[in-house]
């Protein structure tokens, strides 16, 4: 079942990213607040 996340604000300037490493699998449980991925920006590494 596919379910809808939604990220916070990462800063005023920064709009986009790339993730970069998934921390769960299909069917993994997650808790709430609870990391999902690691992302990349042009300003943030």
């Amino acid at each position: 079942m596919a379910t809808k996340v939604i990220m916070p604000q990462m800063g005023e300037s920064i709009f986009e990213g790339t993730i970069t490493k998934w921390l769960k699998r299909v069917g993994d449980r997650v808790s709430r607040d609870e990391p999902l991925f690691e992302i990349s920006t042009d300003k943030v590494d």
